[in-house]
């Protein structure tokens, strides 16, 4: 399934009642299989375009499409939120479920589905427990298997791995890269994070700052399986020092304004 971004823009208006343009004329495309991160300063409208993709707001102008073959009870999109956005009182297994009742699986059919990402994800022992339970990596862990469950056709993810310690954010890092290895689910992954952005994408879409425009789209030409080592290698410096580049530019930019006004 292809997701295209067709001269996106979002508008809103403030408390004041002031116009406020958050996105403007944003066109992308992403690949059957690709994973693609979306980066730029805050405030730059990352959250507001994975938002209008999942279908949670409106594009004042532009549209989305999902291009290709779509099985019945497939939907197009799941978001894995930067809050873990758990129900406290249902258990590791009825989390999972959930989106799968909403869209009436059989008991059976769920229950396979459910075992299945939760083997996928490392969850496989934990099924009974509550989210108050968790660490903070396995509270993750069940939001991604509950996207995964109901089969998107594109895994949307709004830095997923903020809230965590460094050492469980590698290892998450990690983990989300063997389940694409498996799976070859299409993502779209925002973060405010250069290196982390492209240690796991194919190609990293850099937004400007408010409003957010599309600067570049940043190729990543590391071998996959990724592994730490490659963050070493020329080609992970070379496109760390573009998005810089690029990121750094906007903060000039705006240093500037300040100091006209």
């Amino acid at each position: 399934m292809r997701v295209i971004i067709d001269g996106l823009s979002k508008t809103f208006r403030d408390r004041s009642g002031h116009e406020v343009v958050a996105l403007e004329r944003i066109s992308l495309t992403v690949e059957p299989e690709e994973f693609v991160a979306i980066l730029g300063p805050s405030g730059c409208g990352k959250s507001t375009l994975l938002n209008i993709i999942a279908g949670l707001l409106p594009a004042s102008a532009g549209q989305v499409f999902f291009e290709g073959e779509q099985r019945p009870g497939r939907p197009p999109s799941a978001t894995v939120f930067q809050e873990f956005a758990l129900f406290p009182w249902r258990t590791v297994r009825a989390n999972v479920e959930f989106g799968l009742e909403e869209a009436g699986l059989p008991a059976a059919e769920r229950a396979e589905r459910t075992r299945r990402v939760l083997d996928m994800t490392g969850l496989g022992g934990f099924e009974t427990r509550f989210p108050h339970q968790l660490s903070g990596g396995m509270c993750q862990r069940v939001g991604i298997a509950r996207a995964l469950a109901v089969e998107p056709a594109v895994l949307l993810m709004d830095e997923p791995f903020s809230a965590l310690d460094a050492q469980t954010r590698t290892l998450m890092m990690e983990e989300l890269l063997g389940i694409w290895e498996r799976t070859r689910q299409s993502i779209l992954y925002v973060t405010h994070n250069i290196q982390e952005a492209v240690f796991m994408a194919d190609r990293v879409a850099v937004l400007s700052r408010r409003p957010g425009r599309l600067l570049d789209v940043v190729p990543v030409p590391l071998k996959r399986p990724r592994t730490e080592a490659q963050q070493g290698e020329a080609a992970f410096v070379g496109a760390v020092d573009r998005i810089w580049s690029l990121i750094k530019s906007q903060a000039r930019a705006a240093l500037a304004e300040g100091q006209q006004e």
